[in-house]
Formats: structure tokens, C-alpha cells, sequence
């Protein structure tokens, strides 16, 4: 399968980034969409180094934790990562559910 959607989180605030992936997610399961994909980044290694987290940045290691919150948890049948064309480990698909 290929993604039907994108987001793209580069740049953003968690809290924005919290914000539009929700929006997304709800978007895309009513219209309908089985595969989308996510785009949060790598993160920044000097960051990360300093953070101790072992290269991943806040929205990399934030977004399966929204996504497995309510509302988006009842949408979604599946997250994996994405393969290097799509942005690798900067990047998820999620698999959506069909509409009840």
C-alpha cells in the first residue's frame, strides 16, 4: 500500500504538532483513508546527545504515545515505521481503521 496522506510535523511546537495530528487523524479516518503517513523527523543529534535520549527527538518519541491516546486509539488498527523512501525512522505509517 502507499500513504493516501501526509503530515508533516518538521518545525513544529509539541503542542502544535499534538494539535495538527489529531486534526489529521480525524480527517483522514472520515474521509475515509486506510494508510497516511506521519513525518515527525529524526530529531536533532547535539540535542539529543545533551538530552541523553538516544538520538530521538520530542515528537519522534511523542507521536505513538498520541496516537495510542483517546480518540485517535479507537481510529487506528496499526503504526509501524516507515521505510526509508517514505523518511525511515523519521517517519510512521498508521493504518486506519474503517469507519463504524
Amino acid at each position: 500500500m502507499k500513504p493516501e496522506a501526509r503530515l508533516d510535523l518538521h518545525g513544529m511546537t509539541a503542542e502544535r504538532a499534538h494539535g495538527a495530528l489529531n486534526g489529521f487523524i480525524a480527517s483522514s479516518y472520515h474521509s475515509g483513508l486506510r494508510l497516511v503517513l506521519i513525518i515527525t523527523g529524526k530529531g536533532r543529534a547535539e540535542n539529543d546527545f545533551m538530552s541523553g535520549d538516544g538520538g530521538h527527538g520530542i515528537l519522534r518519541r511523542s507521536v505513538p504515545h498520541w496516537l495510542s491516546m483517546s480518540p485517535n486509539r479507537q481510529r487506528i488498527l496499526q503504526v509501524t515505521p516507515a521505510h526509508r523512501r517514505h523518511g525511515g525512522e523519521g517517519a510512521f505509517y498508521v493504518y486506519l481503521s474503517r469507519q463504524r
